[in-house]
């Protein structure tokens, strides 16, 4: 935990004024003595709730196998940020989602 690229990315996000909602089946007990002012969730589909966007750190297959019309319905703004490039573009974009990944062409994206 103390290496993961997402502890530099959510103290970035919260220095721009982001309100945090986190689940990580395997590292949010850890998380909680590295990272304050987050909301710890019980599941994606609660930390998906009302959020402006989600950001897709971590490779777990639960998050591969997101029901992604209940995702939509459950956030604020369909805006996905794929940092694992775990789904398809055209997959994603077909449900209504905005989506942003790496290394991909932005054409693909839905840009």
């Amino acid at each position: 935990m103390r290496e993961s690229p997402s502890i530099p990315l959510i103290t970035a996000l919260q220095d721009l004024g982001a309100k945090i909602r986190a689940y990580d089946p395997e590292g949010m007990e850890q998380a909680k003595t590295e990272l304050s002012e987050i909301c710890y969730c019980d599941g994606p589909y609660s930390c998906a709730e009302d959020a402006d966007a989600i950001v897709i750190v971590t490779e777990w297959e639960q998050f591969r196998a997101l029901d992604l019309v209940r995702l939509k319905r459950e956030m604020a703004c369909p805006i996905i940020v794929d940092l694992r490039n775990i789904y398809r573009p055209d997959e994603v974009i077909a449900h209504g989602f905005r989506y942003e990944s790496i290394g991909r062409n932005a054409q693909k994206a839905g840009l």
